[in-house]
């Protein structure tokens, strides 16, 4: 199986990854969320200009499988994993778990101790099973619709440079 690669964010990816964006709100959230519920979120990728400009201020990375865009995350702040999403056909081929792998460790990098996640009902056990602590529960309101959410948290390993000697 082709491993993921990561490589940044360019604006021209936006249309692409909005792209992805709905189809992943679209085509794995139905378990854990209405369709009128996935419909609105799924709207927030509509202005694809307004959604690139979000991935911009972020530190975003674009994952690739044979070179094609398959998925992205976005760092805020060096301490939140705001978006992380994968397109569904390549859902179990290791992008989410890249994705996420390369956010740890710019955050790290950059001397975070910790990092969050505002995690959808879907998302929630990806994160657990990476060490990811529930912290409190949420309710998001997006185009008039609520959705449910969990905040959580994960200690980051500092890294040896940065231990006292």
């Amino acid at each position: 199986m082709t491993q993921p690669a990561l490589r940044p964010y360019l604006p021209a990816d936006a249309p692409l990854l909005a792209a992805i964006f709905q189809a992943s709100v679209e085509e794995l959230t139905g378990d854990d969320y209405t369709e009128a519920q996935q419909a609105a979120w799924a709207s927030e990728a509509d202005d694809e200009a307004a959604f690139g400009a979000r991935l911009a201020a972020g530190l975003t990375l674009v994952a690739t499988l044979d070179g094609t865009a398959v998925g992205f995350a976005s760092l805020k702040d060096n301490l939140l994993v705001d978006l992380l999403y994968v397109h569904p056909d390549a859902v179990g081929q290791g992008v989410g778990t890249a994705l996420c792998d390369g956010l740890e460790r710019l955050a790290a990098a950059r001397g975070a101790k910790e990092i969050k996640a505002d995690a959808s009902d879907n998302a929630e056990g990806f994160f657990t099973a990476r060490g990811y602590q529930p912290q409190r529960r949420n309710t998001v309101t997006i185009g008039g619709e609520w959705l449910a959410t969990t905040t959580l948290m994960k200690p980051l390993a500092t890294s040896p440079a940065a231990s006292p000697r």
